[in-house]
Order: C-alpha cells, then sequence, then structure tokens
C-alpha cells in the first residue's frame, strides 16, 4: 500500500488523507471477505482497486462526466465547452456506445485515457498553451467526456454509462425543461449518488426556451428535486448550450474545482466512504472483543472433566501415595499392601517400560459419558455465545461456526493428548528411597538381634551377653529395630501425603495443559480468528471514515 500513499501525496497536498482511506477499506475488505456478504464485499474491493488504480494515475487531470437523456442538450454542452464539434447532436444519437473525451494539457493523459477505456479514434486533445482563449485556460487539466445518453434503448449505453460513472472525477448532469423531473435520471444516478454531492454539478439546459418570468421558478423546482434525492447543496446552473448563455459560469465552475485539485481525491473519498458505509451497515458497530482467559478457563475445565482428568489424578495420588507408604513403612507389613491392585491399573493404564509415560489402550480409562459431551458442546456454544452477543449477525453466526466447526474432533484428539502426558506416577522421591535403606537396616539389626538372642538362650542364657543400659545388646538390636522401623513409618506418613499430593498436583497441571492445548487448537484459536478479523473490519472502516 505504499504506492497509494505516495500517489494520494502526489495528488492532493492539501487536507485530505484519501490513501489511508483507501488502505483501511482494503483491511476492512479483506477481513469481511468469507463473512459479510459476498457481493457487499466485492463491491467494496472493486472500489479499493479503482481508487488505487486512480491514484497511480496522472494528478494534474480531473475527469468530468457530462451525463444526460437524449435531447437533454447534453452534447451541445460538450461541444460549447470544447469549442468544437466533436460530438453529434440531436434528438435521434448514433448508435455508439463509446463516450467522446476532449483533454486540455497532454502530459500524463494518455494512460488515464486508457484507463478510462477511451479509444484513441474518440480523443481529441486541446493545447491550451496554443489556444490561449479563455476558456480553454480555465479548463487546464480537465478531461471532458460526453457518455452515451443513460435512457438509451440500447443496452451497450447504459452499460457505458454505468461504467465511466463510476470512474469519472466529476459530474455534470444535463438536465431539460421537460424531464427534468425524470425518474430514470433521479432514481439511477442522482439519488444513489448522494454521498458524492461534493463532485456534482447539475445543469438545467435549453432555459432559453422558458419564459423569463419562470425561470427561477423552474431552477428551485430541480433544487427541490435534488433535496429529495438527497443532494441539496449541488449547484444549479441554467444554460442554454445553442446560444452560449451560462456556459461561462459552469465553466468557471468546472474550472474553480479542478484548479482546487481536489475533485479527484474527492471522489475516491465519496466512493470508499459509501463503501464503508455499507461495509459498517453490515458488520454492525458492536465494540471490539477478545477471549477473557476465565472463559477459556472454564472451557478448558469442561472437557478436562469430560475426559475423566480428575479420576485419573485421583489415582495418580493413591497410588503415589501407596506406592511411597510400601516404601517407607515397615518392610515385614507393608508388602502386604502389595496385595492391593494399583489404582493406575485399575484403570489400565500401562505406564511403559520406564514406568512413566501414560499409554496403552486405556479401555478402562473413564470415558466421557453422554452429559459430560453434553456439557462440551453446551460450553463451547455457551463460549460463542459470550464473545458473539451484540455483533451483527454475520459475524455473530461466523463466530459460531468457527467454535463448532471441528467439535466432532476434540473428543479423540483430548483422548490423544491424554495418553501422551508423561505422568511421573511411579518415581519415587529420593527421601522414600533412603528411608527404605534405613527401613531395611532396622529389620536387619531386628532380625540380627533375634539370632542372636535365640543363640544366646540355646547356649545357656542371656546373662553373659553385652549389656547397654542395663538391657541385653541382642534384645536391644531386637527391640530398637522393631520398634524404631514402626516409629519411622508413622513418622513419614506426612511426608508420604505430600508426595502423593505434589505428585497428582504436577499430573493435574500436565493433563489439563495437554486438553488446553487441543482447545486453544480446535475451539479458542478459531473463534478468536473471527473476533480478531471484526475487529480488522472495525479498525479499516474507522480509517476509511474517519
Amino acid at each position: 500500500m505504499t504506492s497509494l500513499l505516495e500517489g494520494a501525496r502526489k495528488l492532493v497536498t492539501r487536507g485530505t488523507d484519501v490513501g489511508a482511506r483507501i488502505e483501511g477499506l482494503a483491511t476492512a475488505t479483506e477481513a469481511a471477505r468469507g463473512r459479510l456478504d459476498d457481493e457487499l464485499v466485492e463491491r467494496a474491493a472493486a472500489v479499493v482497486d479503482r481508487g488505487a488504480s486512480r491514484l497511480r494515475l496522472s494528478a494534474h487531470h480531473t475527469v468530468v462526466g457530462i451525463a444526460g437523456a437524449t435531447g437533454s442538450g447534453k452534447s451541445s454542452t460538450f461541444n460549447a465547452l470544447t469549442g468544437l464539434e466533436l460530438s453529434a447532436v440531436g434528438v435521434r444519437r448514433p448508435t455508439t456506445s463509446w463516450a467522446t473525451a476532449c483533454v486540455w494539457g497532454t502530459e500524463g493523459a494518455a494512460e488515464l485515457l486508457e484507463w478510462l477505456g477511451i479509444p484513441p479514434r474518440h480523443q481529441t486533445t486541446r493545447d491550451s498553451m496554443l489556444d490561449t482563449r479563455r476558456e480553454s485556460n480555465a479548463l487546464e487539466g480537465v478531461v471532458l467526456l460526453d457518455l452515451p445518453d443513460h435512457d438509451s434503448t440500447e443496452v451497450a449505453h447504459h452499460l457505458e454509462v454505468d461504467r465511466l460513472v463510476a470512474l469519472a472525477d466529476m459530474f455534470v448532469w444535463v438536465l431539460d425543461p421537460q424531464k427534468y423531473a425524470d425518474a430514470a435520471i433521479h432514481d439511477r444516478y442522482l439519488a444513489p449518488l448522494r454521498s458524492h454531492s461534493e463532485v456534482m454539478v447539475v445543469v438545467l439546459n435549453h432555459i432559453d426556451t422558458v419564459p423569463e418570468d419562470r425561470r427561477d421558478a423552474m431552477v428551485e423546482d430541480v433544487r427541490r428535486l435534488l433535496a429529495a434525492d438527497g443532494i441539496p447543496d449541488v449547484p444549479v446552473i441554467p444554460i442554454s448550450a445553442r446560444h452560449g448563455v451560462g456556459l461561462d459560469a459552469l465553466r468557471e465552475e468546472i474550472g474553480r474545482r479542478v484548479a482546487d485539485k481536489r475533485m479527484t481525491a474527492g471522489r475516491i473519498e465519496a466512493d470508499v466512504r459509501a463503501a464503508a458505509a455499507e461495509l459498517r451497515a453490515a458488520a454492525g458497530d458492536a465494540p471490539t472483543r477478545t477471549l477473557s482467559a476465565d472463559r477459556v478457563a472454564a472451557l478448558d475445565s469442561a472437557l478436562a472433566e469430560a475426559a475423566g482428568v480428575p479420576v485419573i489424578v485421583e489415582a495418580v495420588e493413591r497410588s503415589a501415595r501407596r506406592r511411597a507408604g510400601r516404601a517407607t513403612g515397615w518392610p515385614l507389613i507393608s508388602w502386604t499392601s502389595r496385595m492391593r491392585p494399583d489404582p493406575l491399573k485399575k484403570l489400565e493404564l500401562d505406564l511403559g517400560a520406564d514406568a512413566r509415560t501414560l499409554r496403552g489402550s486405556g479401555a478402562a480409562l473413564p470415558q466421557a459419558t453422554a452429559v459430560q459431551r453434553a456439557r462440551i458442546d453446551s460450553e463451547v456454544r455457551a463460549l460463542a455465545d459470550d464473545v458473539s452477543q451484540g455483533l451483527a449477525a454475520p459475524f455473530a453466526e461466523s463466530v459460531r461456526a468457527a467454535s463448532t466447526a471441528r467439535l466432532d474432533e476434540v473428543g479423540d484428539r483430548i483422548d490423544a493428548a491424554v495418553r501422551g502426558v508423561d505422568l511421573d506416577a511411579t518415581r519415587l522421591p529420593v527421601w522414600a528411597g533412603a528411608v527404605r535403606v534405613l527401613q531395611w537396616l532396622l529389620v536387619l539389626a531386628a532380625l540380627g538381634g533375634a539370632a542372636w538372642s535365640v543363640a544366646a538362650l540355646a547356649s545357656g542364657g542371656l546373662s553373659d551377653l553385652p549389656r547397654a543400659g542395663g538391657v541385653a545388646l541382642p534384645l536391644l538390636l531386637l527391640g530398637g529395630g522393631v520398634v524404631l522401623g514402626v516409629l519411622l513409618a508413622l513418622l513419614c506418613r506426612g511426608l508420604v501425603s505430600a508426595t502423593a499430593r505434589s505428585r497428582a498436583a504436577t499430573a493435574d497441571g500436565r493433563l489439563r495443559a495437554a486438553v488446553s492445548e487441543v482447545s486453544a487448537e480446535l475451539v479458542v484459536a478459531p473463534v478468536q480468528a473471527e473476533l480478531t478479523a471484526y475487529t480488522a473490519v472495525r479498525k479499516g472502516l474507522d480509517r476509511a471514515l474517519a
């Protein structure tokens, strides 16, 4: 878009930001594709392309289109302004569908005429440097077009008028006393172009055929009709092209506007504003928004519950508690815990060769019930409804469609994601390993004391054995090993519970993170993309309409 801004600066150096407006409309148009009505978006895109193309062409010329009905004197007006008999005059016009162009000043005009689609045989150049007449100097930089009759019975004429009306920088609408109220021009052109009033002039031709005492009233009646069309400020100039009445005023009006060098930018701005207003009406004016962290968290929580994450986390905690308890308990009793099935194995979770990664068939993995699946569906739709509240129907619908587009994949993707989580469920903490070694040392001490005591009794008694604090050392080893082992097991229960909770919290975090990744990809990102598109449309239209 850099070339647009450069072209805009070259075209108009005072008081316009037409390049920025086109950029804004272009941004809004691209963001609106697939969301707003295709025909509406294509019309706006055509305005962008047309405006960008015009900015790249001659900044020294203003394209002035003269349009009117058959017999209105449009061609007579064109000939009078050019001072040449370039267009055929009369009620019965030639059947050609081409416009006729007269150019004042040749520099840069050739490319502009090619863009306008005017064949060389329908072009005439007035070199104002050689033609010193006042009227020629007044029209320096003008490309004057005589358009086909807009009410012609030839379809090609209608198409050519519509095409050039879209391209001209300024319009001169020629009316005549007999048909100035004709709905054909008011309904088809003047009223639809109400946003272009700054680049229009209305001419009431054949004023010489109207009695002088009725001329002012007729001009006022034309103004009344223009006001009804929504363009009350358009100047109305009564003329007689045949007798030269009012031509100086018309020529000065055109020359003044051309000299101001704002007609081209004004026309482009009018087109951009009109297209942007259409898009704004369709897109709505609701504030932009984004997905809140709380809303995303609520969705992730619902998906995690449906995936059975709370059940898995509880199993991890019980398994970690049992494993740590068996490692730190008194070995001669804690082995009995092996007779109870591991909570994770009850879920048929194969922890793999390294006993860390959640794998396997998961046949007993808690499956989402119909109620849970309904909650997922409800939560996704509620999220879409919340963020789309107040948006215009097209964008609200695009948000809802984006939120549910891949809803059928969510269950399988979450299941796969959960199975890929490293639960770190069976690894013993270092302190538990040290306690297990100590417990076995105490067991060995107790067994050693028992064996020593039996041997002493078999050999004659305990009286000759070494003593400590008045107690025979074998008995001290036996009792101390048992008592200390039991006490150590009891003391470690708090650490076992803390370890189990820590492992559960780690598993919960990892499982929920896996679920959140799926949620972000399949639900959150698509919804956020629609909200981002709406934001782009709003900001682009704000620039275009600023």
